[in-house]
């Protein structure tokens, strides 16, 4: 009778399972792989992993130019992806994920100044949306002022990790920091041409970053019979 029970609720445990997620999977990539270039490819940075807060982590070291490791293995469109980062609490600092990245120059991009969380004068430049090469921070603040940046309430503290949350649906992504119910940035990508393309971890000019817990949910398409 244990044993058929035993049997009972790892069936149950798998159902649930295919309920929560339907037919999506979850993309757990393995960040310690990066220092080897398997499944991934580094651009203009060292990386060398550390252990920090109890997580497996990637370090990447601050230079001119922007930077970070790109999966090479998986093409994403709609669906999820989830990282913890950490920047620093001075300047430069500008860490997050892109994401429909063609190659080094062009790529959207999610990212964070860690410096600015807590700055009453400047939080509303704590999160910011690009769309490289035409669509840069300097060029979308100036045209677009308060559409593609934004405050994180409540503001996350700027010495430690954040948990990144961000929500597919093209051409709509959605930004959540932390435990937030609501997010702190909505946007629509600025190029309706970009539906699919690689993931990558994310550095900007001379900023070093850690990122550790990287998910990736893909949202599979529902197939409707027709070619």
């Amino acid at each position: 009778m244990k044993k058929k029970y035993k049997h009972m609720v790892v069936l149950v445990s798998l159902l649930l399972t295919v309920s929560c997620f339907g037919e999506d999977k979850v993309v757990t990539p393995d960040l310690t792989k990066i220092i080897k270039r398997e499944g991934w490819g580094i651009l203009n940075r060292e990386a060398k992993v550390i252990e920090q807060d109890k997580k497996t982590c990637i370090h990447f070291d601050g230079r001119a130019g922007l930077g970070g490791a790109c999966l090479e293995t998986l093409d994403f469109s709609n669906g999820v992806i989830e990282c913890d980062i950490k920047g620093n609490i001075r300047p430069p600092s500008y860490v997050g994920i892109a994401f429909d990245v063609i190659d080094t120059v062009t790529f959207d991009a999610i990212y964070f100044r860690a410096f600015n969380f807590k700055n009453e004068q400047r939080k509303e430049h704590s999160v910011q949306y690009i769309s490289h090469p035409e669509h840069t921070w300097q060029k979308l603040r100036e045209k677009f002022p308060g559409k593609y940046e934004s405050a994180i309430e409540p503001a996350p503290d700027p010495n430690g990790f954040f948990h990144v949350k961000l929500i597919f649906e093209r051409p709509k992504v959605s930004v959540y920091v932390n435990d937030a119910k609501k997010p702190c940035l909505v946007v629509e990508q600025l190029l309706s041409t970009r539906k699919m393309g690689k993931i990558a971890l994310f550095v900007d000019n001379e900023s070093e970053g850690i990122f550790a817990n990287l998910k990736i949910i893909p949202k599979e398409s529902k197939k409707d019979g027709k070619d």
